[in-house]
C-alpha cells in the first residue's frame, strides 16, 4: 500500500493536500444519483463519487497524513457497520443552492462518526450545521433544481455501510478514493 505522504503512482504530494472523508453510496444507487446529476446539468456530476459528507473538503499539510490515517482508522475501529436508507428529497434553499436526497436511516450513525472524525487533527469548525445528505442538484438554476427535488423525492435506496472513505481532491478538480477504513 502506498504511503499517504506520496501518491498511488509514486509521486511526491503537494505541501497541503485537500482531502475529504465520506460514505460511498454502492452502485446501482451511486450510478443513478450521478446520471441524475448529470441529467440536470451539474457540471461536476462525474467527478465526485455519490457520497455522504462525514468530513467536509479540509486542506491539511501532507506531513501530517499518517496521524490522520491513525486517527480514522481508530475512528473506524470504534463503530460497527450499520444500514443506510435514503429516502425522498429535500433542499437547503435559501441557505444554499443545493437539492439533496434525505438519510432517514442511518443519520443518526453519520453525525455520531462526523464528531469523532472532526476531532484530534482534523479538528475544525463548519460553515454550516452538520446534516448527513447525498447531493443531487448544486449551484443550478432554480428551475433545475425545483426539477431535481421533484425526482429526488421519489428515490429509494438501502443497503449496509462497511466503512468510510478519505478521498483527495487532485489537481485536476477530481475527487479521488484514497484509502477506506472498514468499521470495527
Amino acid at each position: 500500500m502506498t504511503p499517504l505522504t506520496h501518491l498511488p503512482d509514486g509521486g511526491d504530494l503537494p505541501e497541503v493536500v485537500t482531502i475529504g472523508v465520506s460514505v460511498s453510496v454502492p452502485d446501482p444507487y451511486g450510478a443513478a444519483v450521478q446520471d441524475a446529476r448529470a441529467g440536470h446539468g451539474d457540471p461536476l456530476a462525474r467527478s465526485i463519487p455519490t457520497h455522504v459528507t462525514l468530513l467536509p473538503p479540509t486542506e491539511v499539510p501532507a506531513e501530517g497524513l499518517p496521524k490522520i490515517e491513525e486517527h480514522l482508522a481508530a475512528v473506524a475501529a470504534a463503530h460497527r457497520p450499520f444500514r443506510m436508507l435514503l429516502r425522498g428529497g429535500g433542499t437547503f434553499r435559501p441557505v444554499s443552492p443545493v437539492v439533496y436526497v434525505r438519510v432517514e436511516e442511518g443519520a443518526q450513525e453519520c453525525r455520531l462518526l462526523e464528531a469523532d472524525i472532526r476531532s484530534g487533527p482534523l479538528a475544525r469548525e463548519l460553515a454550516f450545521p452538520y446534516h448527513p445528505h447525498v447531493t443531487v442538484a448544486h449551484g443550478l438554476p432554480d428551475d433545475v433544481l425545483d426539477q431535481a427535488y421533484e425526482q429526488a423525492r421519489g428515490f429509494r435506496a438501502a443497503f449496509r455501510v462497511p466503512g468510510f472513505g478519505l478521498s483527495r481532491f487532485d489537481a485536476d478538480e477530481v475527487w479521488r478514493p484514497w484509502r477506506t477504513y472498514s468499521f470495527g
